[in-house]
């Protein structure tokens, strides 16, 4: 196997272990908060633990790998995941279990941008969408499995069991990634800008932790405020440091690409909506209809089936109609079927239910791929890290958000409501509310050239001129006018 399937498979161990782990945890969420004694909706904690985390750590990622070596930081990585793991299965109360999911995402903070820092230095840009490809779709089984095996496992055995699978994975990753990844290391190491790692991670872990267990009543709204502020002016003196280092953690300034700042800006917002749908769709499948963990993971396991069967369509289709196009159409069309679920009742079928999760994941696949590979379309190689870097801490931001704004537009519903205990009716405005924000980002992709990406796409910038450009050329030959016009239609 050449280095265009062999490097997307190991990054993809990886994603496997993320994407079905959270799927696992979020399916089992009330079994394992009824058995520490905890709320679900408490236990979000350990959800969104873990993501700060992750947006902590990522920050030093690129840096990291480029000092030790691609090989040997995802090695490791993969090895404390392991150990967050069994952290996580001999848990016995919520401050346990929370410091677990932080050990994970210290190890889930190198794996991810590491492998994809690795991919991006091994694969032409030209064959890039493909590549992707290759990571998500072996990536895309563990949302796929996760829910039915996870629910499974919870109502037939024990939750402790669902944390234990990722012990013999981790295990193959590392085996894959000693044998196969070079020891890539950056010829010219930059400094290690360990003051502005500690600002942003201060901001980060402030604003995100802050915004988390607001309205949960687990601490007085004075030490939520005095979090969220702290964060505020974190982040504040960390900008304002930026601009003045050579080799900052978070290098903002390269949000003056086009593409990126799309993807950065357009890919949060449409990520909020994506981060609330594990955690919302479980609950209302348990809590709100009955159903059991194993039950309510069949239903909800439409969703990535369906982000599966996109995977194979996606070049043709970012090809045939440009990322700009495509992504602003597709926002939308996403948010549409995401909205669709503040329609479920107790009554409604689960055979139409799991329909509207397989076309809706279906095109929010397509949007991950578009959205996952026109970010690095103008970046150039020796950027590569950083840019990795900042996409990472976004992506993990936007899910944490999206538990965030899930969480609290449920619990303003009961407010406002007067309602103590849950019920199914209590989440249909969240799910309105997370799509509305997931449509809003078609505005900031439709923000990029109309030849965005065209050299990772495959789609020639002829293709896509537009028609002033094209009467401009002709008019400035006219005696060669029909031969161009015959030529274009040819190329």
């Amino acid at each position: 196997m050449n280095k265009e399937r062999v490097i997307p498979l190991i990054v993809a161990t990886a994603l496997f272990m993320e994407n079905m782990d959270s799927t696992v945890i979020a399916t089992s969420l009330p079994a394992i908060a009824a058995d520490i004694g905890t709320s679900p909706l408490t236990l979000k904690l350990a959800i969104t633990s873990y993501l700060l985390s992750l947006a902590v750590f990522i920050p030093a990622s690129g840096w990291t790998a480029d000092r030790f070596g691609a090989r040997l930081v995802f090695a490791i990585a993969v090895g404390v995941f392991m150990m967050g793991s069994i952290g996580c299965a001999i848990s016995s109360s919520v401050t346990d279990f929370v410091f677990a999911r932080i050990l994970q995402g210290m190890g889930g903070a190198m794996m991810t941008p590491v492998g994809r820092l690795v991919l991006l230095r091994s694969i032409d840009k030209s064959a890039l969408v493909n590549a992707m490809a290759w990571v998500t779709v072996p990536a895309l089984i563990g949302p796929v499995i996760g829910p039915p095996l996870g629910g499974f496992i919870t109502t037939y055995f024990s939750w402790h069991w669902i944390f234990l699978i990722n012990i013999p994975i981790g295990l193959l990753g590392i085996f894959m990634a000693l044998r196969f990844i070079d020891p890539i290391k950056s010829e010219e190491l930059e400094r290690f800008d360990l003051y502005g790692l500690v600002l942003a991670g201060i901001g980060l872990a402030g604003i995100a932790f802050g915004l988390s267990v607001a309205g949960l009543n687990l601490l007085p709204w004075s030490v939520v405020i005095a979090l969220i502020g702290i964060g505020i002016i974190s982040m504040t003196l960390y900008i304002i440091h930026a601009r003045r280092t050579g080799s900052p953690v978070l290098d903002f300034s390269m949000l003056r690409l086009s593409t990126l700042r799309a993807s950065i800006i357009g890919g949060f917002m449409f990520r909020v909506g994506i981060g609330a749908l594990p955690f919302l769709l479980p609950l209302l499948m348990q809590v709100g209809f009955g159903l059991t963990p194993f039950q309510s993971g069949l239903v909800t396991f439409a969703s990535s089936a369906g982000a599966m069967g996109m995977k194979a369509l996606a070049a043709r289709i970012i090809r045939a109609f440009g990322f700009r196009n495509m992504m602003t159409v597709n926002a939308v069309v996403s948010a549409f079927f995401l909205a669709a679920c503040a329609l479920f009742t107790v009554t409604t079928p689960l055979l139409l239910i799991m329909i509207i999760l397989l076309v809706g994941g279906f095109f929010r696949s397509l949007q991950f791929t578009a959205i996952n590979t026109v970010a690095y379309a103008e970046v150039e190689p020796t950027q590569m890290s950083r840019a990795t870097t900042l996409v990472s801490v976004n992506q993990q931001l936007a899910v944490s958000a999206g538990v965030a704004v899930g969480a609290f537009s449920v619990e303003t519903t009961m407010w406002l409501r007067h309602v103590n205990e849950l019920n199914a009716t209590m989440f249909a405005p969240a799910f309105v509310v997370v799509a509305v924000i997931s449509a809003a980002s078609s505005y900031f992709f439709w923000q990029m050239p109309d030849d965005a990406g065209h050299e990772i796409s495959g789609r020639k910038a002829a293709a896509i001129s537009s028609r002033k450009r094209a009467a401009l050329a002709a008019a400035s030959a006219p005696s060669e006018t029909t031969e161009d016009a015959r030529d274009q239609r040819l190329g």
